[in-house]
């Protein structure tokens, strides 16, 4: 039986890349996949404050942004379920023909729940492709290429970073929020097909056999195949059930921050009856009192993100509704943000061995306090309407240099058989932190607003509570620090 290490190898001895005959498609389509899921991701962002407006849903704005990031927690969790039982192919053929559809449930949008339902759809799309892709290399490429093609997916990332929100911003300007989801759709269906063709055409779609001496390969997803540990099989089942309770706590959550009645209170407390029973069994234990080590940086990680994602999302929503920017310059400032987040994690991996991880995590979380402030006095009515921008752009700043010091940092404190453990723990993390984050910041904006406030204070009050995250963040970033 001919093993991996050389069924990747070229006839003739010839080194193999990843534009070889052998991986050219592969590597063309996973890169288009990637390339216009960054596009879509980035570039519809600056659009949902626009949409809600329109739609009549301000209030609800919070459930539309929150609910993406809920269901990309049970969407992640399902495709590497999925991934394991039965290959890569299927999941992520899923999850590419799913984007197109929810692309088109937005556009279509009469009604801002039926926006909320695209975006939820399209969380767990994102979700699905993202853990799919990354089961995909690993099934697709030799050891050699895998960095590789990992690192390229990364690359693909950039220029949507840069181009999407401001392009985005024009094709609202001179048509409609609308044009840019059918655009995105437009654009993500022959890509898509080309994959799910791929993925049919290909052996790799799922796991290879076992070696006929019985042992498992190294690398390979074991569970779903014949001879795998009935166990590990069992075991899968309740962590999709635990992600898919998080996910719909967490936009029950999201939903009953919006209103004030009893139907928003009952949803709350089922909520957070689910959020309570079953997020602790997603992260270490000691994560909530910050124990030294991983439960730190988990933690760490939850703060600062929910603080960062919240005035991502609060800061387009002021300059739509309350300032009235123009989308093309929204977009600007999400582009802005894309290159300091960038430059700021260039700069954070120059320092490596001159400052503590912990530090750099410190300084993070502080500048990110000042960029909650700069927010906080952009809604001031005698200031330019484009002062709260610079926030985005300076928060970026900070975040360039927590979170990945945070991520090694959860991997210093990670046993090389625990690194998958930590990863997955960290992601959570982060996703919990920001509909969590962003819940509170709602409820405070929607009370205040129900209350008669104007919305310029109501907006002050929501950036103002994001310090609290920030200044704990710097506060018990010493807690994670390695020996």
């Amino acid at each position: 039986m001919t093993g991996p290490a050389t069924a990747h190898q070229a006839p003739g001895g010839a080194e193999e890349r990843l534009f070889s005959p052998a991986y050219a498609a592969a590597t063309i389509g996973f890169a288009a996949v990637m390339f216009l899921t960054g596009f879509a991701a980035l570039a519809v962002v600056p659009m949902l404050p626009v949409a809600a407006r329109e739609l009549d849903g301000v209030p609800l704005y919070p459930l539309v942004a929150g609910c993406f990031v809920a269901a990309s927690l049970f969407g992640g969790v399902l495709g590497g379920d999925w991934a394991d039982r039965a290959g890569a192919g299927r999941p992520l053929a899923a999850g590419v023909v799913l984007a197109v559809v929810t692309l088109v449930v937005s556009a279509t949008s009469t009604t801002i729940w039926q926006l909320a339902v695209g975006r939820f759809l399209d969380g767990v799309a994102a979700g699905m492709i993202a853990v799919a892709i990354n089961t995909a290399i690993a099934h697709a490429y030799p050891d050699r290429l895998r960095a590789r093609a990992l690192a390229l997916m990364s690359t693909c990332w950039i220029i949507p970073s840069l181009a999407g929100p401001p392009l985005a911003g024009l094709v609202a300007e001179w048509w409609s929020w609308r044009a840019v989801f059918f655009g995105l759709a437009a654009l993500t269906v022959i890509p898509s097909l080309a994959v799910v063709l791929l993925l049919r055409s290909r052996s790799w779609q799922a796991p290879p056999e076992e070696p006929e001496s019985g042992r498992p390969e190294s690398g390979r997803p074991q569970s779903g195949r014949p001879g795998s540990d009935p166990s590990a099989e069992r075991a899968s089942r309740p962590t999709l059930m635990v992600a898919a309770a998080v996910s719909v706590g967490a936009a029950l959550g999201q939903y009953a921050v919006s209103g004030w009645d009893v139907r928003h209170l009952l949803c709350g407390v089922a909520g957070l009856a689910l959020l309570v029973v079953f997020v602790p069994r997603l992260l270490p234990p000691g994560t909530w009192r910050a124990a030294r080590g991983l439960p730190a940086a988990v933690l760490l990680r939850g703060l600062t993100s929910g603080a960062y994602f919240t005035l991502e999302a609060f800061v387009p929503l002021l300059l739509t509704t309350a300032r009235r920017v123009p989308p093309v310059q929204t977009g600007l400032a999400f582009t802005g943000a894309a290159i300091a987040w960038a430059g700021s994690s260039w700069l954070q991996g120059r320092l490596q061995g001159r400052v503590s991880r912990h530090r750099l995590v410190t300084a993070g979380a502080l500048v990110m306090g000042a960029a909650v402030a700069v927010a906080a006095v952009g809604t001031l009515p005698g200031l330019p309407a484009l002062t709260a921008a610079g926030a985005m752009v300076l928060a970026a700043v900070g975040m360039g240099m927590a979170a990945p010091s945070l991520t090694l940092l959860s991997l210093t404190h990670s046993p090389p058989d625990r690194q998958g453990y930590a990863g997955s723990a960290m992601q959570t993390s982060q996703n919990l932190g920001q509909m969590a984050v962003m819940g509170l910041a709602a409820a405070l904006f929607n009370l205040l607003l129900g209350f008669g406030s104007a919305e310029l204070p109501a907006y002050a009050a929501a950036f103002g509570l994001l310090l609290v995250p920030s200044v704990l963040a710097a506060t018990l970033a010493v807690r994670a620090r390695s020996a």
